[in-house]
């Protein structure tokens, strides 16, 4: 049983693919009328008609206009109650090579992205009987990893907007947490595994090994148990969970 209340309009930010796709699909399969937001139009549409998604509408969340005027679009159809702020990307550099500009990226999809979605929802979502904001983080919000340091930053500033948000929304019916999968086994890591062997000269299954070391399970974590935890959190028992940094991370964190 999800303990979704009676169709929930959700909106996944970065719903084609990856992990919010996973989420997306949950969510519908669970009752709720979703909504995936993203910069690429085909692979939204694709997830609409495989069933994993509702409506589509196109967005880049870096762009707060851009953004506002989606989410308009897609509340129109029906109030939101349920947003997942998925959308992100990952560079990696040393720090000495990690200029203003890396940082700005980084900071303006994973944290920015996040601050323009829920401004954009919040207002319409605290006045109805239920609400969910839940923001897809990292481990690289809990604890630090060697050559994301614009990553691992933006994610924290995750972390905080959520804890300092929770509190602001307790006197309400919103809950506010974050989910913070480790490695996971999308097209994200992907880049990463590529990136290593890129640099190493490792094989793949070598790239891949590294990454999965860092969990003590020894293995990626799939989009699919990060979509799970995101669902119990949008259950309706799930009123008292808010301000929350869950790891699904296999006990690394």
């Amino acid at each position: 049983m999800s303990g979704l209340p009676h169709s929930p309009h959700a909106l996944v930010t970065g719903g084609g693919r990856g992990i919010g796709r996973a989420i997306a699909a949950t969510l519908a399969g669970a009752g709720a009328t979703v909504t995936v937001l993203g910069r690429n139009a085909v692979a939204l549409q694709e997830a609409v008609g495989a069933g994993a998604a509702h409506f589509a509408v196109v967005a880049d969340v870096s762009d707060e206009a851009a953004l506002k005027a989606a989410i308009a679009e897609a509340s129109a159809r029906q109030p939101i109650d349920i947003l997942v702020a998925n959308a992100g990307s990952a560079e990696s550099a040393p720090f000495v090579k990690s200029d203003s500009a890396l940082f700005a990226r980084m900071m303006d999809v994973n944290f920015m992205g996040v601050v323009h979605a829920v401004r954009a929802v919040l207002p319409g979502m605290k006045d109805r009987p239920y609400g969910r904001i839940v923001a897809i983080a990292s481990t690289a919000g809990l604890k630090g990893y060697a050559y994301v340091s614009a990553y691992s930053a933006a994610k924290h500033a995750v972390i905080g907007l959520v804890r300092s948000l929770a509190l602001e929304m307790a006197g309400s019916n919103v809950t506010v947490n974050a989910v913070c999968p480790g490695f996971t086994d999308t097209d994200l890591v992907a880049g990463s595994i590529e990136n290593i062997m890129k640099k190493t000269g490792r094989s793949r299954e070598q790239a891949i090994a590294e990454l999965a070391r860092h969990n003590p399970q020894g293995r990626l974590i799939t989009p699919q148990e990060v979509a799970d935890a995101v669902l119990w959190l949008c259950g309706e028992t799930a009123g008292a969970i808010t301000g929350q940094a869950i790891a699904v991370a296999g006990g690394e964190i």
